[in-house]
């Protein structure tokens, strides 16, 4: 029995969805939004959420611990930590919007737009 087991395989196996899901969080946080499918949004959602919360506590402890999740994307981790984490300061959560976007032509997929609000 897999209980308590949740998430997306999304027809990949572990190693490379986790690539993916790291490459796409990468991507949110450095061009602030992306288009993908709605499956992939949804499953990023809450990485990106995490590493917002992470950047607003700011201290040495939750920058090592984006470092971490990132450790060759030094870049993307001192825009979260200086520019990002300060303007969402006064809000405790949602900090990305799924917009959609309609389907994808060939497969009819649908195509969302993931945002930093």
């Amino acid at each position: 029995m897999a209980h308590r087991i949740g998430g997306r395989k999304l027809s990949r196996k572990q190693g490379p969805r986790l690539a993916l899901y790291k490459n796409l969080t990468v991507s949110v946080l450095r061009y602030e939004r992306i288009q993908t499918t709605e499956a992939k949004a949804k499953e990023i959602r809450g990485r990106v959420e995490r590493m917002i919360t992470l950047a607003k506590r700011g201290d040495l402890a939750a920058r090592r611990a984006v470092i971490a999740e990132f450790p060759n994307e030094p870049l993307v981790v001192t825009k979260l930590f200086d520019e990002i984490a300060p303007k969402y300061a006064d809000r405790n959560s949602g900090f990305t919007r799924i917009v959609h976007l309609g389907q994808r032509l060939g497969d009819a997929a649908p195509i969302v737009q993931i945002e930093l609000v």
